[in-house]
C-alpha cells in the first residue's frame, strides 16, 4: 500500500467582503419594509413581525466578524438579499469550475510540478451548480489533466471525504496523484431574509493535491483517515431536480429562492449542536487512539469552520483542556462557514510551525449528519 502525502495546498478568496454592520444594515432595512407592507396582518396576529438582527449579536452567536463573498451588492440589495451571479454559456467556464480552477493554480504553483503529473481530479462541495457534466471534468478540462474526474457532495464534509477517496487512490496504485478541490459560493443557498442564519455564510474555493510518498518531495503523511455518517433533518435544503414534478398542472416551475425557505438552507441550530459535538470529539479521540496517537499531544487542530463555540468545545474534549489560539485555529471570523473549504482554509493559512514527525488534524462536520478525521504528520 503506497503512502499518501497532502503535497500542497490552494486558496481563491473573492475580493469582496461584507462585515457584520453592512449585513446587518442590509436585513434590518429589509425587516422594517416588510413589517411596514404587512403591518395590518401583524397588527391582526396573522403574521409575526421581524425583528432587528444585531453585530454584537451575530459575533456572540458564532464568531463571525465578516465574511467573503462573489456579489456583494445583491446581498446587500433589501429588495433582492441574494448576490447576482449571471448564468454563462455552455462554451464559458461556470462559476463554480473557475473558482475551483484558480484556487488549484495557486497549490500547483506550489507544488512546483507540472498539472500533467496529476492523474484524477476530485470536486468535493456541499453544492454543485448541475448535474452534469461534472464540476470536476471542468476544472480537469481548464488545467489540461488527462485521467479521470467526478463530483462528490457530502456537505461540509465533503474535503474530508475527498482527502479519503484521494488517500485510497494513492493507495490502491491507482494513480500518482489526486487534485481536490472544494468550490463553495455558500451565498447562493443561505437565506439572507432570515435572522437566524442570514450572517452564517461566505464564499471561497481550497485545493489539494494528494501525492503517493515514494515521489513527494515534502508535505504531510497522511496518517489515517476515518468517516462517519448519521441520518439527521436538522440540516437541510430541498432544492433539487424533482421539485418540479412535485408541482400541480398549471404552477410555474420553481426558481432558486422561491420563497419557500426549505428549498434553501435550513437549520435547528441548537440540536445541531447538542448532537454534533460529542459524535465529532468521541470520533476524534477514539480514531486518535487506533493510530496509536495521543489526542491530547496532537499541535494543532484544523476543524471545520461552522461557529466558534462548538470549535473552542470540540477542542477542549480532544486536547482535555483549553486550548490555545495556535493549537485550535479559527479563521471563520473573517471567512464565516465555507462549508468544506473551511478546514483546508486553516490548514492552508496555519500549518507553520511544525517539526518534522509533528502531528495536527484535519477534520470536518456537517449535515447529514457526517464527519471526516484526516491525521496527518509533517515529513522530515
Amino acid at each position: 500500500m503506497t503512502q499518501a502525502v497532502i503535497a500542497a495546498t490552494g486558496l481563491f478568496t473573492p475580493e469582496q467582503s461584507i462585515s457584520n454592520e453592512e449585513l446587518v444594515a442590509a436585513y434590518n432595512a429589509f425587516a422594517d419594509r416588510f413589517n411596514a407592507d404587512h403591518a395590518g396582518e401583524i397588527e391582526r396576529g396573522e403574521v409575526e413581525a421581524l425583528t432587528h438582527s444585531s453585530a454584537e449579536f451575530i459575533e456572540k452567536a458564532s464568531g463571525i466578524k465578516r465574511r467573503f463573498v462573489l456579489d456583494k451588492a445583491g446581498v446587500l440589495d433589501p429588495e433582492r438579499m441574494r448576490p447576482r451571479l449571471p448564468e454563462r454559456g455552455n462554451d464559458e467556464l461556470s462559476v463554480l469550475a473557475e473558482m475551483a480552477v484558480k484556487a488549484a493554480e495557486d497549490a500547483l504553483a506550489r507544488w512546483g510540478k507540472p498539472a500533467s503529473e496529476i492523474g484524477a481530479v476530485i470536486c468535493a462541495a456541499s453544492n454543485m451548480q448541475r448535474p452534469y457534466p461534472a464540476m470536476a471534468i471542468e476544472v480537469q478540462q481548464a488545467l489540461g489533466i488527462e485521467g479521470f474526474a467526478f463530483d462528490m457532495n457530502v456537505a461540509c464534509s465533503s474535503a474530508t471525504f475527498g482527502l479519503k477517496t484521494a488517500a485510497d487512490f494513492i493507495a490502491s496504485g491507482s494513480v500518482k496523484a489526486v487534485l481536490m478541490v472544494n468550490p463553495e459560493i455558500c451565498s447562493a443557498h443561505l437565506n439572507f431574509k432570515d435572522r437566524d442564519s442570514h450572517f452564517i455564510f461566505g464564499d471561497v474555493a481550497t485545493a489539494v493535491i494528494v501525492e503517493a510518498a515514494d515521489q513527494a518531495v515534502d508535505g504531510w503523511e497522511i496518517l489515517g483517515t476515518r468517516l462517519k455518517t448519521v441520518f439527521s433533518n436538522n440540516i437541510r435544503n430541498n432544492f433539487g431536480f424533482l421539485n418540479s414534478a412535485a408541482l400541480p398542472t398549471g404552477e410555474a416551475e420553481p426558481v432558486a429562492p422561491t420563497g419557500l425557505t426549505d428549498k434553501m438552507f435550513v437549520q435547528q441550530g441548537r440540536k445541531v449542536f447538542k448532537d454534533v459535538v460529542p459524535m465529532v470529539a468521541e470520533m476524534i479521540v477514539d480514531h486518535a487512539r487506533e493510530l496509536g496517537l495521543d489526542p491530547a499531544a496532537l499541535k494543532r487542530l484544523w476543524l471545520h469552520q461552522a461557529n466558534i463555540n462548538m470549535n473552542e468545545l470540540i477542542g477542549r474534549k480532544v486536547l482535555g483542556r483549553e486550548p490555545t489560539a495556535e493549537e485550535n485555529v479559527i479563521i471563520l471570523d473573517d471567512y464565516a462557514n465555507t462549508s468544506s473549504a473551511g478546514s483546508i482554509i486553516a490548514f492552508h493559512l496555519h500549518h507553520d510551525g511544525f517539526a518534522p514527525g509533528q502531528v495536527g488534524l484535519i477534520c470536518s462536520f456537517g449535515a447529514g449528519y457526517s464527519a471526516g478525521t484526516v491525521f496527518v504528520r509533517k515529513r522530515a
